[in-house]
């Protein structure tokens, strides 16, 4: 209620200044002409004894007349002035004004600030983010909560994965056959299960477990609740920053985890983090590039992300004076690259789409159907699968 009192009185403060001049620049508009004939009859009075055309006597006559018809004068100025004030379009301006002050003022906050929202202190809000932490759901209960997203692909992949699925479970030292379908149910879109079979992997490595395992792991966990850093997940990312402090997908996840609790300032630290350190071309690297700035404005920094690097002028050149052998040789092994990084790192919405493109032109439509079906797994409810299906179109693996 206080800041509605202030705000209120300040409003009327600032309509009032406004109105002042319009009254007084009124008053000085209406004033008698005839009061100006009278000052200077006075002036010339004096300018005439001054010179001995008129004696003292006469002078002193005459300003008794021009006085006395002078404060006549004003008598009457002053009461048309009042009247015209009074009556005349100033009073409706002012109040025109006002309500245009205050009435808008109110407008405008109601539109666009939080009435009925009290004061936050920083303390207030971070125990508030606190609360927010500590209310987070486990891994198993906002995994339960998530319903089926059935993925559309090929039968004859979809029947692959059944047979896999049904096959490793008997197999339970199989590293391979558990790796494979930790990939597969991922891309299929069944991030749970393969949250499971990634931590049979990682099991069944033991000290050889490699970083990006880990990373593998927190992707399908936070995948499987819909995009949640629950409580098990935090723990993994602690775990793995402290090992390397400048891998990307860890930064990204944290971030992820404190923009979820409404604290965007250390979203930002850790997202910048991740776009400063990180590989531009990871996936973890351009979700935070695509997040980064929401979370800047809500922490009122300024921030625009760096550049992202392209290929030099020499690369370009280089290709331009290939022959058609090396060049289709030099795609080709762009491709088996860019291949071998998307399995390993996920990499981002562009690359695969560049992928499948490219296979689609190289003539290996299966291959770029098989790519297509996991990158709607992979990207499925994201703005990046629009990207990719463009792709598989101009592949002719999509419709």
């Amino acid at each position: 209620m206080l800041f509605w009192i202030i705000a209120v009185g300040l409003s009327v403060v600032v309509a009032v200044a406004l109105a002042v001049p319009l009254r007084q620049a009124h008053a000085i508009e209406e004033a008698a002409p005839d009061v100006a004939f009278y000052r200077a009859s006075l002036a010339e009075v004096e300018a005439d004894r001054g010179r001995g055309l008129i004696s003292a006597e006469e002078a002193e006559r005459a300003r008794a007349e021009i006085a006395r018809r002078l404060i006549a004068a004003d008598h009457v100025r002053q009461g048309k002035t009042v009247e015209r004030v009074r009556r005349g379009p100033v009073l409706p301006a002012a109040v025109f004004g006002a309500v245009l002050v205050i009435g808008g003022a109110l407008v405008l906050y109601t539109d666009l600030g939080a009435p009925g929202i009290p004061d936050q202190p920083l303390g207030g809000r971070i125990a508030a983010a606190q609360e927010l932490r500590e209310a987070r759901p486990s891994q198993e209960a906002a995994e339960a909560m998530m319903p089926a997203s059935p993925v559309d692909a090929p039968q004859d992949y979809l029947d692959m994965v059944a047979q896999l699925r049904a096959a490793v479970p008997d197999r339970p030292d199989d590293l391979t056959g558990w790796e494979l379908l930790s990939r597969h149910e991922a891309a299929l879109g069944n991030y749970a299960a393969a949250a499971r079979a990634q931590e049979r992997v990682i099991a069944l490595k033991g000290d050889a477990a490699e970083y990006e395992d880990q990373v593998a792991l927190v992707d399908r966990m936070v995948a499987a609740t819909g995009g949640l850093v629950t409580p098990e997940a935090e723990a993994l990312l602690a775990r793995l920053l402290s090992e390397r402090q400048d891998a990307e997908g860890p930064l990204y996840y944290m971030g992820l985890l404190q923009a979820q609790v409404e604290r965007p300032d250390l979203a930002f630290r850790y997202w910048k983090r991740a776009i400063d350190e990180g590989d531009p071309a990871s996936p973890h690297v351009e979700l935070a590039r695509t997040q980064i700035d929401r979370a800047a404005a809500l922490a009122g920094v300024e921030y625009t992300p760096p550049a992202l690097p392209g290929p030099s002028a020499a690369d370009i050149a280089a290709a331009q004076d290939m022959s058609a052998e090396d060049r289709d040789g030099m795609i080709r092994g762009m491709v088996e690259g860019l291949s071998a990084r998307l399995a390993e790192t996920g990499g981002s919405a562009s690359e695969w789409a560049r992928l499948i493109r490219a296979l689609g032109v190289l003539g290996e439509r299966e291959r770029a159907a098989q790519i297509w079906a996991e990158a709607q797994g992979v990207f499925a409810d994201t703005d990046g699968l629009d990207e990719i299906r463009e792709a598989a179109r101009a592949a002719e693996v999509a419709q």
